[in-house]
This record gives C-alpha cells, sequence and structure tokens, in this order.
C-alpha cells in the first residue's frame, strides 16, 4: 500500500487482521470501515447506515427549550 500511512494489520500487502486477504482499505472487516469516508462508495455502506441512524435518533429527540439552557 503506497502512502504516508500504514496499517499495522497490513504485511507485504496482505491483511492478517481478515483471513490473509489483500489488503483493501475499508473493506467489510476492516478496522477503517464505518469510520472514513472513502472514494469507493461501495466501501461507505456502514458509515452511510450510521449516519442514517444517528440522523433518526436526532429527529425522534428533537432539542427542547432545556437541552439550549444546558448547551456549552
Amino acid at each position: 500500500m503506497a502512502g504516508g500511512w500504514g496499517c499495522p494489520h497490513e504485511v507485504d500487502e496482505i491483511c492478517t487482521k481478515i483471513n490473509s486477504l489483500p489488503c483493501s482499505p475499508g473493506m467489510k472487516g476492516c478496522v477503517l470501515a464505518g469510520r472514513y469516508v472513502f472514494a469507493d462508495e461501495a466501501k461507505n455502506a456502514r458509515l452511510r447506515g450510521k449516519q442514517a441512524r444517528e440522523a433518526a435518533v436526532r429527529n425522534d429527540n428533537p432539542p427542547t427549550a432545556d437541552d439550549s439552557a444546558n448547551a456549552p
């Protein structure tokens, strides 16, 4: 893998965390999956799902006047 960042689970372009598969940052099971946005939209499914769940929680629990009084 080229670049300035190296995954501790990658050894000779093989992922030692996920059944010795070729390293593909963001693939299912990757420690980065769901935490970062990738150029390959297929790798963003977990992140998009997480964002949708968080939005649903915010919409179900709108802020109240009490919440704004406690805001920093």
